[in-house]
């Protein structure tokens, strides 16, 4: 038997719903929890309430992000769910419609037209719906839309994100809290890109420049509203 034989290929857009929802959680976490408290640090707050502040970043944005990636993505599987019933549907009433409509994509793919309807039959013998979800709708099981996953990575990787802030200021001095905050979330960023990079088979320089160049704006932005102020509690 040939080494070749069992050749299999593990596609990058195979990890596409999960390490999406992941990386935005994940750098969602790090900007907007160490902007929130380098924006309260540069306005004079102790480090107490700085403290306070990032934990109660953390949870609330864990919970936003999985509730907001639960509802999205739940609306795209209703979506799906919807078309599919609709092409089951058609499928009922007009087989000999729904099984020309598949010849024809694969004759726009570029097959001739015996083997187009060739194709067209088997698969529609094999599986009707899953070959029209597939070829028709763009519908398959490796993008196919997870609500519960999504939400759970999402506030996972934002809580873990948020880490990073939280662990500078029960490190680092207060008398360098508000620069080192920024030093330790541009850097958290800057490895959070390289690695989502690396998962997503892109270049990891490309990607760990464009998320730090970000994060370091809203960083920015946030520490001179906050110098605006002067709490001094």
């Amino acid at each position: 038997m040939s080494r070749h034989s069992h050749h299999e290929e593990n596609h990058y857009t195979e990890r596409s719903g999960w390490l999406r929802a992941a990386v935005l959680g994940a750098n969602d976490g790090i900007i907007s929890v160490t902007s929130l408290v380098v924006g309260i640090s540069a306005s004079g707050a102790a480090v107490n309430t700085l403290l306070i502040t990032c934990i109660a970043g953390v949870i609330s944005g864990a919970v936003s992000m999985a509730a907001g990636e639960f509802i999205s993505v739940k609306s795209q599987q209703d979506i799906e769910d919807a078309d599919l019933r609709m092409e089951a549907k058609s499928l009922d009433l007009s087989p000999d419609l729904e099984l020309l409509e598949l010849t024809k994509i694969y004759i726009h793919r570029g097959l001739d037209k015996e083997l187009a309807f060739e194709v067209a039959k088997q698969l529609t013998e094999h599986n009707a719906l899953a070959a029209h979800a597939r070829d028709e709708i763009g519908i398959n099981e490796e993008t196919a839309a997870q609500p519960f996953l999504a939400a759970f990575s999402s506030a996972i990787s934002f809580a873990l994100g948020g880490l990073c802030p939280l662990l500078a200021i029960l490190l680092l001095p207060r008398d360098h809290l508000e620069y080192g905050i920024i030093l330790v979330g541009v850097v958290s960023l800057g490895v959070l890109g390289i690695v989502s990079s690396y998962a997503g088979g892109s270049n990891m320089i490309k990607g760990a420049i464009r998320i730090m160049l970000w994060g370091i704006v809203a960083m920015a932005f946030t520490f001179w509203i906050g110098s605006l102020f002067n709490v001094s509690v």
